[in-house]
């Protein structure tokens, strides 16, 4: 999947990949798609408590497990942040072109 270019607020471009795995296909996203899930899952990130700056991020969901690596760190979550994550991914996910059901994702997120 290509690296999007997305503007913040300063006029400065910031490359950001987001590729998403849905039971185990790769799930082609739109600009808007690629820039929703980063801009939602960066502020769930954000209201973690020690989390800082995104570099990489990379959530599985699995049943009801949730694991969230951040900057090559395991982000531990109680059972509410694990049901936040899962159930907001999961939504998004749900309402994509061609899913049907969601078993397993795969959420990447690169800075």
């Amino acid at each position: 999947m290509k690296p999007i270019a997305l503007h913040g607020k300063k006029k400065s471009r910031m490359k950001k990949e987001v590729s998403l795995i849905v039971n185990d296909t790769p799930m082609g996203l739109s600009y808007f798609v690629q820039r929703f899930i980063d801009q939602t899952v960066g502020g769930m990130m954000a209201s973690l408590d020690g989390t800082g700056e995104i570099k990489v991020l990379d959530i599985s969901i699995e049943g009801n497990k949730v694991n969230i690596n951040l900057n090559n760190a395991l982000v531990p979550t109680n059972p509410f942040v694990g049901e936040v994550v899962r159930n907001t991914i999961s939504g998004i996910v749900s309402s994509l072109k061609g899913v049907s059901e969601v078993n397993k994702i795969s959420l990447s997120i690169k800075r």
